[in-house]
């Protein structure tokens, strides 16, 4: 059963995130994916992460097909104008991509090459509605198709954000776009994700809740600082901190398990963002009781 029949079928779901490589080695990625491919129901790839240049996530994903792995395709609207966002997305249906995640993206200032002109002809809703166009068998300007592609498409939320109603307020506006699931910014503070799910219920969406792993205290404090909608409980930067460096692994490992057994109850499935921690995931399946 893959990933679409198991959200329609409430069914909990897992995915991971693979991080192309700067560079052409991709086989180590590959391998990591493999490692767990048991335990995850799909595998998001990511564009071009944190503005940074890297292997392109199209090519990732038609690897991973290649390997009889699911991939969740990101697509971004900082690098493409419209003509190559919508061709993009047809190429990624003739390839056998059939599950999108479609995003704004960061700008190009926070990445390493900060002189890049963004684009942003496009926004993560009307991205998401020129791909229900494209399903509906015509381009972002009403010209027809010479065959439509079929797919399952899905959006980011963060039910972190104070306040909380601009994100809902969009949340809605992507699901009328076409989202058919959502994957959350990470959640540290399940009082308020369990907030955010009795609000966002009325919608009938299924929403996979974020989960990132804690490298570090420092790691914990940024966040804290620099990064929207994310709340990291000062007992979590606590424990962090009093853990010897050789053990911070085991220690996120278990905030990491802490936070997926409190999450289970409230949302169809996880997603998990190991960044460069893949190696861990199953561990914190295992310890989360998977």
């Amino acid at each position: 059963m893959n990933f679409k029949d198991k959200i329609i079928g409430k069914q909990f779901v897992i995915t991971s995130e693979i991080g192309p490589p700067k560079g052409t080695n991709i086989e180590p990625h590959i391998e990591e994916a493999l490692h767990i491919k048991d335990k995850i129901d799909a595998y998001n790839v990511t564009d071009l992460q944190s503005s940074v240049m890297r292997l392109g996530s199209l090519a990732t994903c038609a690897l991973l097909i290649n390997k009889g792995l699911e991939p969740v395709f990101q697509i971004t609207c900082r690098d493409r104008n419209r003509l190559a966002l919508q061709s993009d997305l047809l190429s990624a249906y003739v390839l056998g991509i059939r599950n999108i995640l479609c995003l704004t993206g960061d700008h190009p200032v926070l990445g390493d090459h900060p002189d890049a002109k963004p684009v942003f002809d496009l926004d993560s809703v009307s991205l998401l509605k020129a791909a229900t166009d494209l399903m509906n068998g015509k381009d972002i300007n009403g010209n027809e198709l010479d065959g439509k592609p079929d797919f399952f498409l899905g959006a980011v939320v963060s039910p972190g954000s104070d306040p909380l109603e601009p994100q809902i307020i969009k949340m809605e506006k992507k699901i009328e776009a076409g989202a058919k699931f959502f994957q959350t910014q990470a959640v540290y503070d399940l009082k308020a994700f369990e907030n955010f799910m009795k609000k966002v219920e009325k919608y009938n969406v299924s929403i996979l809740g974020g989960i990132v792993l804690l490298k570090s205290a420092g790691m914990a404090k940024y966040m804290n600082e620099n990064v929207a909608g994310v709340s990291v409980p000062d007992k979590y930067i606590k424990m962090m901190a009093e853990a010897k460096k050789e053990d911070r692994p085991k220690t996120s490992i278990k905030i990491a398990a802490e936070l997926i057994k409190g999450m289970k109850s409230l949302c169809q499935g996880i997603h998990i963002m190991p960044l460069g921690w893949e190696k861990y995931v199953p561990l914190v399946l295992e310890e989360s009781g998977f």
